[in-house]
């Protein structure tokens, strides 16, 4: 079987962050790291649904994952696709300060803390759009 061609390999990583959720998800990842508890409450997404956007992502090679007891932490395999979020971005029209606002640059605190201590870091910042599905 030979490999996929370079448009299959290009679409299926567009195809991947092209929800809404999936974005706020790297978005609320991004240069850091985050476990499923913390991406629940900085986004106000189900644990079940933000489970199955992280699966697609790790899917297609996005993410990578670090084990800490039971817990999974999520950090972006590249760091540049951040950069294609920003072009992205910029094509649609958003702006460079507003898109910055949005990308997590610290590391989650040890998962078990009550919900408020776990938080991302500025976690109502990271929110893009709060009408996506719950």
């Amino acid at each position: 079987m030979s490999p996929p061609s370079l448009e299959t390999r290009i679409s299926r990583l567009l195809r991947a962050i092209s929800t809404p959720a999936r974005l706020q998800i790297l978005l609320a990842i991004g240069t850091g790291e985050a476990c499923v508890c913390h991406l629940e409450e900085a986004l106000g997404l189900r644990q079940a649904y933000i489970s199955q956007q992280l699966m697609t992502l790790r899917d297609v090679g996005l993410l990578q994952t670090r084990r800490e007891g039971r817990f999974i932490y999520y950090r972006l395999k590249n760091p540049e696709l951040l950069d294609l979020i920003r072009l992205a971005g910029e094509i649609a029209g958003v702006s460079a300060n507003q898109l910055e606002g949005q990308i997590n640059t610290r590391c989650a605190p040890p998962c078990g803390l009550p919900a408020r201590e776990a938080a991302l870091p500025d976690a109502a910042h990271l929110v893009l759009n709060n009408s996506t599905s719950k």
